[in-house]
């Protein structure tokens, strides 16, 4: 693999065995012929987001380095999700067996019907902001600034780290 980027990738889950499922896809991304897991970050119990009575989930965030173009890394990371159970049924922030989701790629900006970069909504999930802080505090998402500064603007006080990385 020639690495050309760096991107970082959100993990979570929470349906069947979350931490399980994270751990596995961890595992599926360093084990992919064309990503190099940098780091990865623990795992931190949240709260979910969307409809109400779902489980918590389970999160993190890895960095990789990688020649695929985004897209490309999107739709391995998508290919990768079915691997691992997911099946897409279009209900929006709904549980799920496994989430992938391609958060920055460089310095990339992009808007598209498949690919927005950075991911939508970064600057205020905190259950995506708390992991990145411990492996990039100094990131800077473009066009919202430093990962340290915009998660010293949430209140995270009920995300739990689990289990060190």
């Amino acid at each position: 693999m020639t690495a050309s980027a760096t991107a970082w990738i959100g993990l979570g889950a929470n349906l069947g065995e979350p931490r399980a499922q994270v751990l596995q896809a961890l595992a599926a991304l360093e084990a992919h012929e064309s990503m190099c897991l940098l780091r990865r970050s623990s795992l931190y119990r949240t709260p979910p987001m969307g409809p109400p009575g779902q489980p918590d989930y389970i999160n993190a965030v890895a960095g990789i380095a990688t020649g695929l173009t985004p897209e490309a890394l999107l739709e391995q990371l998508l290919t990768l999700e079915g691997r691992l159970g997911r099946q897409r049924q279009g209900e929006r922030w709904g549980p799920r067996v496994i989430d992938l989701d391609l958060l920055c790629y460089g310095n990339e900006q992009r808007h598209s019907d498949f690919l927005r970069l950075p991911h939508p909504g970064i600057s205020e999930r905190g259950f995506v902001l708390l992991p990145l802080a411990e492996l990039a505090p100094g990131l800077v998402i473009p066009g919202h600034g430093r990962v340290r500064q915009l998660l010293d603007r949430l209140d995270v006080s009920d995300i739990e780290m689990i289990e060190a990385a």
